[in-house]
Formats: C-alpha cells, sequence, structure tokens
C-alpha cells in the first residue's frame, strides 16, 4: 500500500511540474546575446537549432533610463522553435525565409507580461571624471508567461529575455568655447550649427575687474540662477535663436539635457576668472563637477570642463 501510494505521489509531482512532452529546463538561452534583425522588429536568439523569438512590433525602446511593462498578445508576440537543422539571421528575418532548415515544432505564448528595464551605457574618462552615454540597455524579462506547446501548456512566473543593447551616438558637443552674451538678459551660449551650451549665468559673476590670482568669481549652479542647459536641434541653428523673448520654435529641439542643481563644496560650481585683454577684459568660464540630466540619464562634464572665454570691453 504504501509502495501504491508513494507511485501515486510521485506521478503527481511529475504532472505538477509540466504538462507537455518537455520539461522546463529545455528552455534556457541565458550564455545567448540577443540579436535584431534589421529588416523588422524581431528580437531573437538561436543555439543550434533552437530559437527564442520576440516581435517586438508594438515596443519602443527609449533612448532614456526606464521601466515599462506590457502584456504579450498578438502585436507583441513570444515564439519558442525547434528547427530540423542550424538556424541563422535568414531564418528569421528574411521576408521569405529559406527552405531549410524547417520548423518541427513551436511553442507560443498566449499570456503574460513583459518588463523592459533600461539603463543607460556609459564610457568614462578617468582622467577628467567625465562621462559619455554611448548606448542603451534594455534588460527584458517575461513574468508569468504561459506557452501553449499544442499538446498542452507550460507556465513560466519569471522567464529572462536577457539583454538587448542598442548603440548610440554620443552627443557632439563640438563646441567653439567662443562665448557671446545677450545684451538684455545678460544669458551666455556657445554654439555650432546643431548644438547648443546655454548658461543663464548670475550677472555679477561677469564683471569689469580682472580677479585676482587662484580666486575666481563662482557661483552654483540651480534652477533658478546660473541654469546650464545642453539642446541638440534637428535644423541649422544660428544666432539669431538666442536673446528673444521665449525661444523659437524653430529649429526643433531633439535633446534636451539640464544641469543638477550644485552642492556647495561638491558640485555644479561655475568659476569665472577675468583678465585684462587689449582695451577690454577676458571672462574665462569653468564648470566644476556638473551632472547634466535627462528624465532619469545623466553624465558628467568632468572635474573641469571648459565652458568657454568671453570678451568684453568696458
Amino acid at each position: 500500500m504504501k509502495r501504491v501510494l508513494s507511485l501515486l505521489v510521485f506521478a503527481l509531482f511529475l504532472n505538477g511540474c509540466d504538462d507537455g512532452d518537455l520539461i522546463q529546463e529545455d528552455i534556457n538561452f541565458e550564455d545567448v546575446a540577443a540579436q535584431k534583425c534589421t529588416s523588422n522588429t524581431i528580437i531573437y536568439k538561436v543555439k543550434d537549432s533552437e530559437a527564442l523569438i520576440f516581435d517586438a512590433l508594438g515596443i519602443n525602446f527609449p533612448a532614456e533610463t526606464s521601466t515599462q511593462e506590457l502584456e504579450i498578445n498578438s502585436t507583441n508576440r513570444v515564439i519558442y522553435r525547434f528547427y530540423n537543422g542550424t538556424v541563422t539571421a535568414s531564418t528569421l528575418c528574411e521576408t521569405i525565409p529559406p527552405a531549410t532548415p524547417v520548423v518541427t515544432d513551436q511553442w507560443t505564448a498566449t499570456g503574460g507580461r513583459i518588463v523592459i528595464n533600461t539603463t543607460a551605457i556609459k564610457t568614462r574618462n578617468e582622467a577628467e571624471n567625465s562621462s559619455k552615454i554611448t548606448g542603451y540597455n534594455h534588460n527584458i524579462t517575461f513574468k508569468n508567461i504561459t506557452f501553449d506547446k499544442g499538446n498542452g501548456t507550460q507556465v513560466y512566473e519569471t522567464f529572462t529575455f536577457g539583454d538587448y543593447i542598442l548603440n548610440t551616438t554620443g552627443l557632439p558637443f563640438a563646441f567653439t568655447k567662443v562665448l557671446k552674451q545677450c545684451s538684455n538678459s545678460k544669458q551666455l551660449y556657445d554654439k555650432n550649427s546643431s548644438e547648443a551650451l546655454i548658461l543663464d549665468i548670475d550677472p555679477t559673476l561677469i564683471t569689469n575687474q580682472a580677479t585676482p590670482i587662484n580666486t575666481p568669481r563662482s557661483g552654483l549652479i540651480s534652477d533658478t540662477k546660473n541654469k546650464l542647459t545642453y539642446r541638440l536641434f534637428s535644423g541649422l541653428l544660428t544666432d539669431d535663436y538666442f536673446c528673444n523673448t521665449t525661444f523659437p520654435s524653430t529649429p526643433v529641439v531633439l535633446e534636451e539635457w539640464i544641469a543638477v542643481a550644485g552642492v556647495a563644496n561638491i558640485s555644479g560650481r561655475i568659476e569665472v576668472t577675468t583678465t585684462s585683454f587689449g582695451n577690454g577684459f577676458k571672462h574665462t568660464v569653468i564648470l566644476k563637477n556638473v551632472k547634466m540630466k535627462k528624465g532619469n540619464s545623466d553624465f558628467l562634464l568632468g572635474d573641469n570642463y571648459i565652458y568657454g572665454e568671453l570678451l568684453t570691453t568696458n
């Protein structure tokens, strides 16, 4: 009797683990890098004759640190396939796939949620203590995903798809270091044909009087005083954009980054050194330990970023 009862319990255990032919451990792509088709929205992982396919047609992968959660549905599909030969990119990405290999079995996700955690990938310049965003890592996890195997279903409470990396071109920051100042607002700016670095500087920091050696005028960055803004534009940027009551709507701003408020003796400080220059003065503006931020993403300008030089006359 005890032997019969033990066999019954064991049978129930097996049935509870999986009601199909393949066990849960068969889906394992943890050590495989995700790739994306260039001609469609499919992100995939392949391992010999197996393919894990995520068709992300209804998903936007943002260039910003964020978290999003979406339903698995007919737009955002997840499929696990078995083939009778080695799978390649052309197997999954071509509009008309090659005749071989042939799909021998397929599991289709019928429900669950997609969680995508996006974080910035940064390269760091240790000498300058600056950083630059070079891409975004999208970590993809499926929650409570149910696969229809044809002969049953299989559910995973948490199924890790892995990382999908999108490289990005860093912000140019190709500035001239020659500053200009608006006559009324006293706003400073440096520009090229597609980007601008704008400083709503405290006017008392720009004074036509030489500063003592190693004693620059200084102030902290904040939202109300010494506000620093970086803008990247989609069209040609000229001086006509600046020194107006309001900024014009064109060229269109593609990206805007705002400097984080400074902390005394730690970060976000502006230093201005003034020297006599010909019949006037030269004001050299340094940004110290400044962090630029957009949404939840940020990068560092460095310990001593030379904003530029402004020439004034008496």
